[in-house]
């Protein structure tokens, strides 16, 4: 009887057990599309933030909203894009390639990817996909003869346009195309400022530094440091090879300019200054001439020999940049006020007369950063002169050498304003073409090509391989090798590709 009970109890309760259990269902989907209706009505903080900001007195209250709120949507699918990304494995870095990839990059050639280790060598990528995904790491070592990894940087070695620079072509300019990087120097402790091939050198390369020192090597195999001429106590503003590149004038924040004998390592000469030496040339023709800029507003013709003044000039601020032409009877100056003067040398005696003064195109006074000559030019048909300010201009001008080194403007290419003292140089005439290619450093830590007859599309190619504000870039003679330098202290020797 007992057995019967139960299990008629049992029997009776397992419906009501079963509506239980229903119920409770019924009450979590009903609670769950609750919280999904509650989720999709709550406004997100960060939008209605957004939206508050206030909006200026004349602009439209209407347009300021829907740009607001694009402009957070947007920011949103770039986090989940990149949060896909993440999950499948790939990393930012991959990400990161894949948004700057160039237009029509399946079409493209591949670039060349460095061997860790292996400076100089270089091997071709599978495909041009693969340029998408791969993260060179690439080291150097403190002595470049020996294979050991001493430092590493993480980067991509590719020198083709990106699609924020609007390059011209699909690729990079033929004429100037990279196989990748010949040797690498890093042994310096301070930022590089100043770097130059010897003359008439494809080999010889020095390099000066902020904390004052001067160094010489070779970039033949196997790349070497040959000289490290220590003197300076403050930063190396500038320095220049004599004709036979025997010796190397240098000018420093220190006050002095300084004479080095190369094949000893020895400083010869301390020239001794009330100001900030700048910038040094010695003369084309005769080499014992010294011309120096000055924080004193003063451009000094020096005696090589003796080390005696031999004249003097005053302009109208500090001189920052000089340049020779190839006969040496023109000086070509830029200062701190954005002005170029044309003055006129006597090659005999180093008398010294001012001919002619150009205002650099710009709103605000900025001071030169570079002044270069050309005895040629395809574009000008002539002598042509270069000039770079820390704003960003590179200006371009036909020289009169008849007319004492009258400039007419030609063109101009607007950059983005640098915050460092940033240099640029003429690119080897290696085309028929009538361009006038440029090639200077930039605070993106990327060295670029442009071409300034083409002011819309003006980049042609790019370097990347720097991770520091790259500031001062130099050809050797045989105009195969490009050096650039940043503030980290990295000095890295570009291969150009060989063309047909």
């Amino acid at each position: 009887m007992a057995e019967q009970l139960s299990s008629s109890t049992s029997t009776s309760t397992s419906p009501i057990e079963a509506n239980n259990d229903n119920i409770s269902d019924n009450n979590n989907n009903h609670k769950d599309n609750k919280n999904k209706e509650n989720k999709e009505n709550v406004i997100d903080p960060e939008l209605f933030s957004c939206m508050l900001q206030p909006a200026t007195a004349d602009s439209d209250p209407d347009y300021i909203g829907v740009r607001r709120l694009l402009l957070f949507r947007k920011a949103e699918s770039g986090v989940r894009r990149r949060l896909d990304w993440r999950c499948n494995g790939k990393g930012y870095v991959a990400y990161r390639n894949y948004i700057r990839r160039p237009r029509n990059w399946e079409s493209q050639t591949p670039s060349y990817q460095s061997t860790p280790g292996n400076s100089g060598r270089w091997l071709p990528s599978s495909s041009p996909l693969s340029l998408l995904y791969e993260v060179d790491t690439w080291s150097s070592s403190r002595d470049l003869r020996s294979g050991n990894l001493a430092s590493s940087h993480r980067t991509s070695f590719s020198s083709t346009a990106s699609d924020s620079d609007q390059p011209r072509r699909q690729g990079p300019e033929p004429a100037y195309s990279f196989v990748g990087m010949h040797c690498i120097f890093d042994q310096c402790k301070a930022a590089v400022t100043i770097l130059k091939f010897g003359h008439m050198s494809s080999d010889l390369l020095a390099y000066g530094a902020s904390d004052g020192t001067l160094t010489v090597c070779t970039v033949s195999d196997p790349p070497k440091v040959i000289k490290l001429l220590n003197g300076h106590s403050k930063d190396v503003t500038d320095f220049d090879f004599s004709s036979n590149n025997q010796y190397i004038a240098s000018s420093s924040m220190d006050k002095t300019v300084r004479v080095w004998e190369l094949t000893k390592g020895d400083c010869i000469r301390v020239i001794y200054g009330v100001s900030s030496q700048l910038c040094i040339r010695f003369h084309p023709v005769n080499n014992n001439f010294l011309s120096v800029g000055n924080a004193n507003k003063e451009i000094t013709v020096f005696n090589f020999s003796t080390g005696r003044i031999i004249k003097k000039l005053v302009v109208d601020s500090e001189v920052t940049s000089m340049d020779h032409d190839h006969t040496g009877q023109l000086l070509f100056c830029g200062d701190a006020q954005g002005c170029i003067y044309s003055i006129s040398m006597d090659s005999h005696s180093g008398a010294l007369s001012r001919s002619h003064r150009h205002r650099t195109i710009g709103k605000r006074k900025c001071l030169v950063t570079t002044v270069q000559y050309r005895s040629f030019s395809l574009l000008a048909g002539g002598p042509v002169l270069l000039t770079c300010t820390q704003d960003g201009n590179l200006s371009f001008f036909s020289v009169a050498l008849e007319i004492q080194g009258y400039l007419t403007f030609r063109c101009s290419l607007k950059l983005a304003p640098r915050v460092h003292s940033i240099r640029a140089s003429f690119c080897p005439l290696l085309s028929l073409e009538k361009g006038e290619y440029i090639v200077a450093g930039s605070e993106d830590s990327n060295v670029y090509f442009y071409d300034l007859a083409k002011p819309k599309h003006s980049c042609v190619n790019k370097l990347q391989g720097h991770r520091f504000p790259v500031v001062a870039v130099a050809w050797n003679h045989g105009e195969n090798l490009l050096a650039s330098s940043d503030l980290y202290g990295i000095v890295i020797v570009w291969k150009r590709a060989k063309t047909s």
